[in-house]
């Protein structure tokens, strides 16, 4: 299934341009970056988030997370990973981000229609298979995504390693609406 927002038969500008030039996606980022920076100017800022918050979200491309929350350059930590599920990488990159860096409060974001409903465990034992090795990681599917909200949440609530999870809200984004849907935790 593809999550891109060009058809197949219209393929984006930068696309065909690599067609005939025979250039790399990478090439085509590296040239964008090389014409942002030819304009961007120091904003002067710090690495503490101006709004003091984490998100942690999916790593999906259809959100837009400083869009669709109405954020700016600075206000926020974003973490993203597949799922936007709390990981002990979730919990080191939130340990660090409240600690050294001001943080307060997290905002954990899943998503409707996510790749993560669709792949199993069996996963990791199909990358043993191809490999010869197993991931130390777990896959961290689920089939439900404000359950596995209500988990993220526990988990960053539960993690000795945080100093701030009284904060703590999870919310479901929707990706036909734009909508967030917030999902109360497990009294």
């Amino acid at each position: 299934m593809s999550t891109s927002t060009h058809s197949s038969a219209e393929p984006s500008a930068p696309a065909a341009d690599r067609a005939r030039t025979g250039g790399s996606v990478t090439d085509d980022l590296v040239e964008a970056n090389a014409q942002y920076a030819s304009a961007f100017s120091d904003p002067g800022m710090d690495a503490k988030p101006v709004l003091r918050v984490a998100v942690v979200a999916c790593m999906d491309a259809r959100l837009d997370l400083h869009k669709a929350l109405g954020l700016a350059l600075g206000d926020c930590h974003t973490i993203r990973n597949a799922g936007g599920v709390v990981t002990d990488d979730v919990i080191r990159s939130l340990s660090i981000s409240q600690r050294a860096l001001g943080t307060r409060s997290v905002i954990l974001i899943h998503h409707t229609n996510c790749g993560m409903e669709s792949i199993t465990e069996e996963f990791r034992q199909e990358l043993e298979m191809e490999v010869g090795q197993r991931p130390a990681w777990a896959v961290e599917a689920y089939s439900d995504a404000d359950q596995d909200v209500r988990q993220s949440m526990q988990r960053v609530r539960t993690s000795p390693f945080l100093l701030h999870t009284d904060d703590v809200r999870g919310f479901v984004f929707d990706v036909t609406t734009g909508r967030l849907r917030e999902i109360l935790p497990v009294s």
